[in-house]
């Protein structure tokens, strides 16, 4: 009777492994094909923006909540506003294949002897899966899900189309989505014109945009500047 137990309990966790593998692997399958289809066509929304739309509706001054997003071609975004983000979010964009593990580790030795002092290593490709698939919550789940889906996009889409997506996507302050919208909001020009120092500030703001605005970030704006200039840029 005991070893009729103990097979029906091994029975019943491999069938829970087996159910688990299948709806990762269906989970992945989902959004690649979502992935190939962002290929060639612009989102309507994003998880991050259906996220903050709900959040709207729980805040005091319901229904005060706008949306502004106007999607442009990278062609007609400043190259200093793309090499600013790219400087200030993920310097080794270009090198890594979705995931600079070689931040990652970096990161995780740090965390390891200073808690307090950790940070992300979040790359441009994981920051718009999270965009455009989860919410800003933090999750262990969506972070696992960020790792093995980025390189997914690195690989289906391209460098130039994920930085062209990320760069449409990404929130610059409430109800404010993507470069254009950005520089209208906060400068009053596009995202084509927008200058080197307008570029460094707005990039400033993305680990938190919701709080931060372009005006305040003088000091971290100059390191970005600094990062550009190293680069060659």
């Amino acid at each position: 009777m005991f070893s009729a137990l103990k097979f029906r309990k091994r029975g019943l966790i491999s069938r829970l492994v087996w159910w688990t593998a299948a709806i990762v692997i269906l989970i992945h399958v989902s959004l690649a094909s979502e992935l190939f289809v962002l290929r060639y066509i612009n989102p309507i929304t994003t998880g991050v923006q259906v996220q903050r739309r709900l959040e709207s509706w729980f805040k005091k001054g319901n229904g005060t909540y706008r949306k502004r997003s106007t999607f442009v071609p990278l062609s007609r975004i400043s190259i200093l506003l793309q090499h600013a983000v790219i400087s200030a979010e993920d310097g080794r964009f270009y090198q890594h294949h979705g995931i600079d593990w070689a931040e990652t580790e970096k990161v995780f030795y740090e965390s390891m002897e200073d808690s307090d002092a950790a940070r992300g290593a979040s790359t441009i490709t994981q920051q718009l899966v999270k965009n455009l698939f989860f919410t800003t919550h933090r999750n262990p789940i969506r972070k696992v899900l960020e790792y093995t889906v980025a390189p997914i996009a690195d690989f289906v889409l391209g460098k130039r189309r994920v930085l062209e997506l990320y760069l449409n996507v990404a929130e610059w302050g409430p109800g404010i989505w993507g470069a254009e919208e950005a520089a209208k909001y906060h400068y009053k020009t596009t995202a084509q014109r927008l200058d080197r120092e307008q570029a460094a500030r707005l990039a400033a703001c993305l680990p938190s945009p919701v709080r931060r605005r372009p005006a305040f970030m003088t000091q971290y704006s100059e390191i970005i500047q600094e990062r550009m200039s190293r680069a060659g840029w």
